[in-house]
């Protein structure tokens, strides 16, 4: 298969169009999960004219690459128009005939693709991941047929993980609603502190190992590791735009320093505490403008109505069955995304 490799740059090119006539209004951003994303950035006052237009089928990726990590922000965009950053290079496939966006976009997803431009990235003050370098790649390409069973058989795989995700969703949507159901209709006009609910405490540094426990942030996992801090516990976003996100892991993760973890006083499950602390829009309570921060002094002097534990541990009973199917469908996603990952590992050959 070796012989079938060709220089990226035969089939690319860059693509600039301004938004100089304003009329596309939908800005995004590039993630280091390779995907188009809805911009967190404040645009109050922002001139947009000089924003780049990103058409359907076409790519964009962020040449600055001493932010992200070990990852590169590069994206193929599936969706209607948007406008991005001038920061973020554009560019287009120039014959679809030969080579398809969607199978480009399976190379760039590949670890060993993030590890090359990190290499090739250069610079003193900033590294940068130029055009030059992305052009120079060497990548298979086979026949346009071969690209599109390779392409089809990751889309399937893909809808499966989707599947689950959204039941899993559904799922959580209706405990959500019992939840609401159940306390909602508490009339008493008593009232507690979180603090007499669930201790907080902050997270720590992550560690630089690589394993499979998850590393929680201000939004969500970001990466994994081999030693955690805490178990069975609610981990809240703690800094910037993504501060009082709120997100439950039954087994054991790292709490990264951007994160604030809870533990329940009250009982030996997390569930109602949980749901509590979604249902108060913690974002809400943040203190600072140009930084939104949170801190456990902030979280501990939150009133909320006193409840019955009883019913508290009743609605734990039931949420820890729905919980029991939602963790056996991310076990399912866990298997699937190594398949996912086999699968973008065999497009070198």
């Amino acid at each position: 298969m070796k012989s079938s490799y060709r220089k990226l740059g035969e089939f690319i090119q860059q693509v600039d169009i301004r938004n100089r006539d304003l009329s596309v209004s939908r800005l995004l951003g590039v993630s280091i999960s390779k995907s188009f994303i809805e911009s967190i950035a404040n645009t109050v006052g922002t001139d947009f004219s000089n924003y780049k237009v990103v058409h359907k089928g076409e790519f964009a990726y962020g040449p600055v690459t001493s932010r992200n990590g070990e990852k590169i922000s590069v994206a193929l965009l599936e969706e209607d128009e948007c406008i991005i950053s001038s920061s973020y290079i554009v560019f287009k496939i120039v014959t679809v005939e030969k080579l398809l966006p969607e199978y480009l976009m399976l190379w760039f997803r590949r670890p060993e693709f993030d590890r090359y431009a990190r290499y090739k990235s250069h610079g003193s003050v900033r590294e940068i991941f130029d055009w030059n370098e992305l052009c120079d790649i060497d990548l298979p390409v086979p026949d346009i047929i071969e690209q599109r069973k390779v392409v089809e058989a990751y889309k399937i795989v893909k809808r499966r993980i989707e599947l689950k995700r959204k039941i899993n969703d559904n799922l959580e949507a209706a405990l959500t609603a019992v939840f609401f159901d159940t306390f909602s209709s508490n009339k008493t006009t008593e009232c507690s502190k979180l603090s007499e609910l669930m201790t907080f405490g902050n997270g720590k540094t992550r560690p630089k190992t690589d394993g499979t426990i998850p590393v929680y942030g201000g939004n969500g996992v970001l990466s994994h590791t081999n030693q955690h801090n805490i178990e069975n516990a609610i981990l809240i976003g703690r800094v910037g735009a993504y501060c009082g996100s709120v997100y439950l892991e039954q087994g054991i993760c790292w709490v990264s320093d951007n994160a604030i973890f809870a533990k329940s006083k009250v009982s030996k499950d997390e569930f109602f505490d949980y749901f509590l602390l979604k249902g108060l829009n913690l974002f809400n309570h943040h203190v600072g403008t140009g930084q939104q921060l949170l801190t456990q002094e902030i979280l501990n002097n939150i009133d909320v109505a006193k409840f019955d534990i009883e019913q508290v541990e009743t609605f734990n009973k039931k949420a820890k069955a729905v919980f029991e199917t939602i963790s056996t469908n991310q076990s399912e996603i866990v298997r699937i995304q190594e398949l996912s990952d086999l699968l973008l590992s065999r497009l070198a050959g």
